[in-house]
């Protein structure tokens, strides 16, 4: 089997790479990463390739000579302009959905210029015979918007997504910490928690936003705001912490806001919930209803109160250990490439 994977090189990338080349025979395996920014560390490895996006045009034979095709994320047009003009490329075609790739539907529909892309989305799409995500809400958004008709393949992506149970330290501060979003990215709606916290700026409260990625005049807008609003109880998140400092960061929040209209964040939300944290979000989000499905308990953001604490803690904890765990992602990414 000779299976090539194609993406903007991110930074769920790295791991994924080098998990797949641990566990399953490397040369099935070539990586097709499109790299402009090199803003994540690269990988080196023989069945590895850092290109421009013009270059993808150029790599079209790797195309060509696979047997199946992994697209990790469906954001890049000129990816489109080769299925589009190679249509029976499709029919290899595994399509991991990421979110914002699915969910540019709604954006394009107001952007004039964008929204020609839609044609050759929903011709590419609607011919993908497989889909791989843990949200099936999602598959349902692509089955609605592009008249997808291909299988579903269960999988929860990559490590970002793995809980690691961990003895939690006790709490340092007595504050009531709050996380608000995960990026700078406007589908936070920082505004919007921040007039619904507004009651509380007068209690003992911490408010951190992480705004490490994303657009850089939305992070100075939400920052301004915050600190307007809640003064030195505002505590913007602006650089990007390693892995292991972040998860020390989440096991000292108490509740979480994810304003988000569509799915996303979900690496946060898993590991917060298997924290025994608080989570609040949008009930009309997918993953609202996945995460429902599976037993565990969300709370909607009309529900927002302080306190932390709530009698279903232990038994999300219990669901999140067992279904996001490491040896469940190697099952599930076993089935896509067999």
């Amino acid at each position: 089997m000779n299976i090539l994977h194609v993406a903007h090189y991110d930074k769920f990338l790295p791991k994924h790479i080098t998990f797949t080349n641990e566990h399953f025979a490397q040369d099935n395996h070539f990586f097709l990463m499109m790299d402009k920014e090199k803003k994540v560390k690269r990988v080196v490895a023989p069945n590895v390739k850092y290109i421009g996006y013009k270059a993808l045009f150029f790599n079209l034979f790797r195309f060509y000579q696979a047997d199946r095709i992994i697209l990790h994320g469906l954001f890049e047009k000129r990816l489109l302009h080769i299925l589009f003009l190679n249509p029976w490329l499709i029919k290899k075609c595994y399509w991991t959905i990421w979110g914002g790739d699915l969910y540019n539907y709604v954006a394009n529909q107001n952007d004039k210029k964008k929204r020609s892309l839609e044609f050759f989305r929903r011709f590419v799409i609607k011919r993908i015979p497989h889909f791989v995500t843990y949200v099936p809400g999602d598959y349902e958004k692509a089955v609605e918007w592009y008249g997808a008709k291909g299988e579903i393949h269960e999988c929860f992506l990559y490590h970002s997504n793995i809980f690691t149970p961990r003895d939690l330290p006790a709490k340092q501060e007595k504050s009531v910490n709050i996380l608000v979003g995960n990026s700078a990215s406007l589908s936070n709606n920082h505004l919007e928690v921040f007039e619904q916290l507004k009651r509380y700026k007068n209690e003992n409260i911490k408010i951190y936003s992480p705004l490490s990625y994303g657009k850089v005049s939305q992070r100075k807008m939400v920052i301004e705001r915050g600190r307007e609003i809640f003064g030195e109880k505002f505590v913007p998140i602006v650089d990007l912490m390693p892995l292991d400092e972040y998860l020390a960061f989440l096991s000292e929040i108490d509740i979480a806001i994810f304003n988000h209209k569509r799915q996303q964040a979900m690496g946060n939300i898993i590991n917060l919930l298997g924290l025994g944290k608080k989570v609040y979000m949008r009930e009309e989000v997918t993953s609202f209803q996945f995460l429902t499905d599976l037993g565990i308990k969300i709370f909607t953001n009309d529900e927002l109160s302080l306190e932390g604490d709530f009698p279903q803690k232990e038994e999300n904890q219990k669901i999140i250990a067992s279904k996001f765990c490491e040896n469940e992602l190697l099952k599930q990414w076993g089935r896509v490439y067999n």
